[in-house]
């Protein structure tokens, strides 16, 4: 019998334990909500260029944009609010903060964005341009298609991280937790949450999207209650959206 050509296509995986599931929350005492949020529009979104680690400020509609998230967020009994130590999420908490009188932001490194290697600071135009290879399979890898970005296990590891950064937070505080990131990084924090380990499918993360997660806990020491009760909800209000990059 001859052999059968292949004729799909499987995406590198990686081998390690480490979910965040239902027994991940087990230690949670009362019911809590974790919003995960995008930072607002910066001059970079605006023009459709990647940012990865390279620092761009808000724009005026960026900050309009966090406005309208404080005020989503000033009646959720948040108790500690977290952002990655990028300039545009520091800004964004600095916001959100002040509007919605919550507490002071906290730095957490695990929520920086990932690293967009030689993508960094392009658009997709120039990107075509100059890697049409990469760009090419960029439509069905994502950034394990660009040989210097973060790798998708370390995504996956850094995700763990700063999910156990803020489990910790909501145990020791007995409150909601809020934590400012960035498009890519919040696809594995919600993607961990299922144990996807490579990039597909794609979750639209628009600037100042909320994203929460609501746990629940059950009988001492079992396994908690999990819902995802908004994904990429954009608060109403004067900013104007634009696309995503991704």
């Amino acid at each position: 019998m001859s052999e059968q050509r292949q004729l799909w296509y499987s995406p590198p995986t990686m081998h390690q334990p480490g979910t965040i599931d239902a027994a991940f929350f087990s230690g949670i005492e009362k019911p809590v909500s974790f919003y995960i949020l995008r930072h607002g529009e910066t001059t970079a979104n605006a023009a459709g260029r990647i940012q990865g680690r390279l620092e761009y400020s808000l724009n005026d509609n960026g900050r309009a944009q966090a406005m309208d998230l404080a005020e989503y967020l000033r009646d959720k009994g948040i108790v500690r609010l977290f952002h990655s130590p990028l300039a545009r999420a520091a800004e964004t908490a600095a916001i959100v903060a002040s509007t919605a009188r919550l507490p002071d932001p906290e730095v957490e490194q695990h929520l920086v964005e990932l690293d967009t290697g030689h993508f960094s600071g392009l658009n997709w135009d120039e990107i075509r341009l100059r890697y049409p290879e990469e760009h090419n399979r960029f439509r069905y890898e994502s950034w394990e298609a660009v040989l210097d970005a973060e790798r998708s296990a370390r995504l996956y590891e850094r995700a763990i991280a700063a999910w156990t950064a803020l489990r910790s937070a909501a145990i020791e505080s007995r409150g909601n937790v809020a934590a400012i990131s960035h498009g890519g990084t919040i696809q594995w924090l919600v993607r961990a949450t299922f144990g996807c380990r490579t990039w597909m499918p794609l979750v639209t993360t628009g600037n100042c999207g909320v994203f929460e997660l609501y746990v629940e806990p059950s009988d001492p020491g079992m396994p908690a209650y999990m819902q995802w009760k908004e994904i990429n909800m954009l608060p109403d209000g004067d900013g104007v959206r634009v696309a995503p990059v991704f």
